[in-house]
């Protein structure tokens, strides 16, 4: 068959047709990523933050951190935590509320508190042993969560829990104490995911935000491994990994980057792991 060049050329443009719209197609089927702004928990720098709170936001916000989680106030009202906020440039992007704040005596000064300073992310760190170590402790502990959850929706808050490396002990045969209380709550429930207590509780992370879609509205970016003190990206956790989960299935509206162990002054230290984070890229 002999064809004319106007032949070719439309075969031409039906091909990449087919070839545009099949790529598209293809795209759409994968799940979108977005850029997720990173924030630190000032419990890394609590040494520094007691001694001189506005001096740490002035200097973290230089860094380019975009907001912070604030686990304690050094004796600061909310409008001087907002006014110091907003006068660096950043977001509150989580508080570390023991689980007492938000029981029903509590709970509105705590929402009242957490409005003024721009925060709806209401995080327990942690539990006494006895909430968590049967399984009917634990569901106990997850109705309990998912009360609060309309009650926090009301005011455009959310309730969370953060992870410690015994979360990741097993209760049930093979299952978590973790698992048991996140698969025991509404999913409206934050998993506040730690990546390096994941791991140094013998739990996997990338399993767990699989397993949970959409529930890691913010996430806690610890490292673990390498030498003592290692900043993010400096030891054995796979981040691309971590990103690429939080991108598609996590949820993910906030990167916080932990900090516990030093080889140098904590401020500097957490200005390592931001820099290793932004040459990942994010």
């Amino acid at each position: 068959m002999n064809l004319s060049r106007r032949d070719v050329l439309k075969l031409g443009a039906g091909a990449a047709a087919v070839c545009t719209s099949g790529a598209l197609a293809a795209w759409a089927d994968e799940p979108a990523k977005k850029r997720i702004p990173i924030g630190l928990q000032l419990y890394s720098v609590r040494g520094d933050a007691a001694r001189d709170l506005p001096g740490v936001l002035k200097a973290v916000a230089e860094m380019g951190y975009e907001g912070v989680e604030f686990a304690g106030y050094y004796g600061r009202s909310a409008q001087d935590i907002r006014k110091l906020l907003d006068d660096n440039g950043l977001k509150c992007c989580g508080t570390h509320t023991g689980l007492n704040t938000l029981f029903p005596e509590n709970f509105d000064a705590t929402v009242e508190f957490n409005k003024t300073i721009g925060n709806k992310y209401l995080i327990v760190p942690g539990m006494p042993d006895n909430r968590l170590n049967t399984v009917e402790a634990i569901k106990n502990t997850a109705a309990m969560f998912d009360e609060w959850v309309p009650k926090a929706a009301e005011h455009g808050m959310v309730v969370g829990y953060h992870a410690h490396g015994g979360d990741f002990r097993k209760v049930d045969g093979d299952v978590t104490r973790w698992d048991l209380f996140f698969g025991s709550t509404r999913p409206e429930v934050v998993m506040q995911l730690d990546v390096g207590n994941c791991v140094g509780g013998g739990g996997d992370p990338y399993a767990v935000l699989e397993r949970f879609p959409g529930r890691s509205l913010t996430i806690h970016l610890k490292e673990h491994g390498g030498p003592r003190g290692a900043a993010v990206g400096e030891g054995d956790v796979d981040w691309e990994r971590i990103f690429e989960l939080c991108e598609t299935v996590g949820g993910t509206e906030w990167y916080i980057v932990e900090q516990e162990a030093y080889d140098t002054e904590p401020l500097e230290s957490v200005r390592r792991c931001l820099e290793n984070i932004r040459k990942m890229g994010r």
